[in-house]
C-alpha cells in the first residue's frame, strides 16, 4: 500500500514517514521545505518539493495514485496566524481543501487529517473530550477547525473516509524551536546553548505528547475502519513552569528564566481525554513526559 504524506519532511511528518516505512508501506512525501528538512528523511524516500497550494499537487496524485493520505502540512504557529491570517487561511483551509479534493478524485481509501487541541479554546471542564464545544481563540485554531469541517463534509457527501486527529502539544526530536508549539525545543536549545531563558505566563497548562506516539496514532488511524474525530494526547496536565523545571533537571543545567505575561491567543489550560482513541482506534501513548524529554535531550546533545 502507498501512503502520501504531506509535510513529511517536517517535525511530526518525518516521524510518521519512519513509522509507515517500518510497517512496510511505500511512502511518498510532499513538502515545500518552508519548515521541513531533507535531513529528516531516509535517503531513498521519494519526495516532491511541492506546496499543497501549487497546481502541481494534482500531478503528484495522478502520478503516484496513493492508497492513503496523511495530511500534516500546515501553518502551525498561533503567533504567525495573527501576523498573517490570510496566509494561515490559504495554507490550512484552502490547502486542506485541495488535498481532500484530489484524494476524492483519485479514490483514496482514507485521509488522516492533523488538527489541534487549540480548537477547544479555554475549556471550563477538564479533561476535554471530543464532544466539548469548540471556541477557537486564534486564526490558527479557526483554520484548523475549518479543515476539520471540510473533511467531515467530504466524508458525508462523497464517502471519503477520514480520521481527524486533534493533537495535544507534540514534542520530541527534530522539533523546530519556533512558536508556542515548540516550547520543549525552545527550552532545550536555550539551556544547552546557555541563552537567556524566557517564559510567557508559566502557570498555563498543556498536555504534552511524544512525537513517536503521535506517529503511531497516525498510522493506526489510517489502518482503522473507524472514522471521525479523535483526541491524540497523553491525558496528563503539566504547567509550563513544571515543564521547564523537569527539562532543566534532566539536562543537568540550572537556569533562572525571565517571566513575561501570557501572549495573545494562548490558551490557559489544555488537557485532553483520549479514551475514544484508546477504545475505538486501539491506540495509547506509551511514553511518559520524563521518558520523552530524556530521549529528546539526548538527540539534541548528539546533534551539537
Amino acid at each position: 500500500m502507498k501512503v502520501l504524506i504531506t509535510g513529511g519532511a517536517g517535525f511530526i511528518g518525518s516521524h510518521v514517514v519512519d513509522e509507515c516505512i517500518e510497517h512496510n508501506y511505500e511512502v511518498v512525501v510532499v513538502d515545500n521545505f518552508s519548515a521541513g528538512n531533507s535531513r529528516n528523511l531516509p535517503e531513498d524516500c521519494k519526495v516532491y518539493c511541492v506546496d499543497i497550494n501549487e497546481a502541481h499537487l494534482k500531478n503528484v496524485f495522478e502520478e503516484e495514485k496513493p492508497d492513503y493520505v496523511i495530511h500534516l502540512a500546515a501553518q502551525a504557529s498561533v503567533m504567525k496566524s495573527f501576523e498573517d491570517p490570510i496566509q494561515d487561511g490559504l495554507t490550512n483551509i484552502i490547502g486542506t481543501l485541495k488535498v481532500l479534493e484530489y484524494a476524492r478524485l483519485h479514490c483514496v481509501k482514507k485521509v488522516v487529517i492533523a488538527s489541534s487541541a487549540a480548537v477547544y479554546g479555554n475549556p471550563q471542564v477538564l479533561p476535554v473530550d471530543e464532544k466539548f464545544p469548540l471556541n477557537p481563540l486564534s486564526f490558527y485554531s479557526l483554520s484548523k477547525w475549518s479543515g476539520e469541517r471540510y473533511a467531515q463534509l467530504y466524508e458525508s457527501l462523497y464517502d471519503l473516509p477520514s480520521c481527524i486527529l486533534r493533537f495535544s502539544n507534540v514534542y520530541g526530536p527534530r522539533q523546530n524551536a519556533l512558536g508556542e508549539a515548540g516550547v520543549v525545543s525552545i527550552f532545550i536549545n536555550q539551556l544547552l546553548n546557555a541563552e537567556e531563558m524566557v517564559i510567557y505566563g508559566g502557570h498555563q497548562t498543556r498536555d504534552f505528547i511524544y512525537v513517536k506516539d503521535v506517529a503511531q496514532a497516525c498510522r493506526t488511524a489510517m489502518e482503522s475502519t473507524k472514522t471521525g474525530i479523535f483526541n491524540i494526547s497523553s491525558c496528563s496536565e503539566t504547567t509550563i513552569n513544571e515543564l521547564f523545571a523537569m527539562t532543566s533537571l534532566l539536562a543537568g543545567i540550572t537556569a533562572e528564566p525571565q517571566k513575561y505575561p501570557l501572549r495573545q491567543g494562548e490558551i490557559e489550560k489544555s488537557f485532553l481525554g483520549n479514551e475514544k482513541a484508546i477504545n475505538e482506534l486501539g491506540w495509547q501513548a506509551t511514553h511518559s513526559l520524563e521518558e520523552g524529554l530524556s530521549e529528546t535531550i539526548v538527540t539534541y546533545n548528539a546533534s551539537k
